[in-house]
């Protein structure tokens, strides 16, 4: 086994295979051609987790997998302490807080009211500047989105799993407290990953503590947010409407309630897409691979115990 040599797989996404392909070569490592040799795994296909099994079988030198995404839920069967792991936090927080920016913009301003009227209407529209706003979470997504807030003047509140100081944050409340942190916030950005503890984190109780004013901005996942309970606040309108780029369950069935509300505006899981986001991934695998082959710490490691 050579700690250079490096496997990239399956071969199902022929551009993702050859960009990151690239990537381990600009970052020093050896394309593995004899899978007996290969010390790390850079996947290469998101939609194929349930091929992992299969291709790691045949590494038997097999020690670091570096998984395209930040959200490892899709590979949760296959997660031991059999390997160090890495995923793709981070590594895609500036386009995802760029499009939280926007969908909180599009919300105050009425532009998907507008877009969708077919004449002229009366005028309806609210400043982010000087606001309050509450963001779900403290990792990369959050700190670029308080970088892009900052010319708004905004008051901004964090959740995050330990109630610590965080740069450009007013406040910090634990996730327990939710429902203080969200009280008269005009905007809630949800940006924290997906685990047991956050499953449903925005519930019934939190949305009652919200405002008639306030607008849910969820770029993280779909099943942070209870459904059930946003639709009920969304239809008595005990808050101003929901702008969703995940949703619970995803992808939106036709036939879902949330289709055919006017407050609640829904993109496709866009906020990053392949165009923008391959070449970050590539930078992030370049980057580990050269830290690897040198035996520094690995960026984006998978905390097993955390869940993300």
């Amino acid at each position: 086994m050579s700690r250079s040599s490096i496997a990239v797989a399956p071969t199902t996404r022929p551009d993702m295979h050859r960009a990151l392909s690239s990537a381990v070569l600009r970052g020093g490592g050896v394309i593995a051609t004899d899978s007996d040799t290969a010390s790390g795994l850079i996947w290469a296909d998101p939609a194929a987790p349930s091929a992992f099994r299969s291709v790691a079988s045949t590494m038997p030198s097999l020690e670091w997998v570096q998984l395209p995404y930040a959200g490892i839920e899709p590979f949760d069967e296959h997660l031991s302490d059999q390997y160090v792991w890495t995923c793709g936090k981070g590594v895609y927080a500036e386009p995802v807080a760029e499009h939280a920016l926007a969908l909180a913009l599009c919300a105050l301003r009425n532009v998907a009211a507008y877009h969708a009227a077919t004449s002229w209407t009366a005028p309806i529209g609210t400043n982010l500047l000087n606001s309050r706003v509450t963001i779900v979470g403290a990792g990369g997504i959050a700190s670029s989105l308080i970088r892009l807030l900052s010319p708004f003047g905004v008051d901004i509140t964090v959740v995050r799993r330990r109630p610590e100081p965080i740069a450009g944050a007013d406040r910090v409340f634990a996730p327990e407290e939710i429902s203080i942190a969200v009280r008269g916030a005009r905007i809630v950005f949800v940006a924290a990953a997906l685990t047991e503890k956050t499953r449903h984190l925005i519930d019934a109780e939190a949305l009652s503590a919200m405002s008639p004013d306030t607008w849910i901005v969820n770029v993280a996942r779909g099943a942070i947010i209870d459904t059930d309970a946003l639709l009920d606040a969304l239809e008595t309108k005990a808050i101003a409407g929901a702008a969703l780029d995940v949703t619970d369950p995803e992808p939106l069935p036709t036939s879902h309630r949330l289709w055919t509300l006017e407050n609640a505006i829904i993109t496709p899981h866009v906020g990053n897409t392949p165009q923008m986001g391959l070449e970050l991934l590539a930078g992030r695998v370049e980057a580990n691979v050269a830290r690897w082959l040198r035996g520094d710490p690995l960026i984006g490691t998978v905390d097993l115990d955390a869940h993300y």
